[in-house]
């Protein structure tokens, strides 16, 4: 028996996405991304400073920081504060290295920028809807800069989203939520750049295998849902083709 959606989408189709922005008033790019039931706070400040490998180079820095809120998800989770979990440290890496995909860091000059993922509602998905509402974060808080003549030229030379595929009854679904996700025989998390060349797949197969001709399609999936995502956000950058250097 086939797999029925819970919302009744088809197989190849996104969740309703949207970008509220400027949902805060002192961080240069701040967005709520909306993904289904997943809401994901993105912020994004600057730092007039750089990582010690970084000084004297004349270079720029770009980090992440996720965190889910306690009560993102039915039961409370426990707030993390000193030590964090693997989980939650491999999520903000991934952050950080797609999101870099998309800047020229000798543009931005000795400073760091520091996009802030806060999970306000998890529905699965939480990561992906973090770098593709990050970047609309990214390029209103790079907007923000060459306003204020902090920066001489914009530092975006590419665009970046992310989504979930996975299997479920042996046939690819795109843009899992937690139900589907939790059913889901294999799971992946597909960045992609404007080009739909591939930053970064995670995946696995949670018990069995997964055939080269399955990987194929959950990549071709990933790969639509990524071109309506990539359209939503040059929507909703209202100065994008001043700020885009590709």
């Amino acid at each position: 028996m086939a797999w029925q959606r819970p919302d009744s989408r088809q197989p190849y189709e996104l969740r309703p996405v949207s970008f509220e922005q400027n949902f805060t008033r002192f961080a240069p790019g701040s967005v709520l991304t909306i993904c289904g039931e997943t809401k994901v706070l993105c912020t994004v400040s600057v730092a007039e400073t750089v990582p010690k490998f970084l000084v004297g180079t004349g270079k720029g820095w770009l980090t992440a920081e996720y965190r889910m809120l306690p009560s993102a998800t039915l039961q409370r989770q426990e707030r993390e504060f000193l030590k964090l979990s693997g989980r939650t440290q491999e999520i903000q890496r991934l952050i950080g290295r797609s999101l870099r995909a998309a800047v020229d860091l000798n543009a931005l000059g000795e400073r760091t920028l520091t996009v802030d993922a806060d999970v306000l509602q998890a529905d699965a998905g939480t990561r992906t809807a973090a770098i593709t509402g990050g970047f609309v974060a990214l390029a209103n808080a790079i907007s923000k800069l060459l306003q204020q003549g902090v920066l001489e030229r914009s530092p975006l030379i590419g665009q970046v989203a992310a989504i979930s595929v996975g299997l479920l009854e042996g046939e690819p679904f795109l843009d899992l939520n937690y139900i589907e996700d939790v059913a889901a025989t294999v799971d992946f998390n597909v960045v992609m750049n404007q080009h739909l060349g591939i930053i970064e797949v995670q995946g696995t197969a949670e018990e069995g295998s997964f055939s080269r001709a399955q990987l194929d399609q959950l990549l071709n999936f990933a790969e639509k849902g990524i071109q309506q995502l990539l359209i939503a956000q040059r929507q909703a950058i209202a100065d994008w083709e001043q700020l885009y250097r590709g």
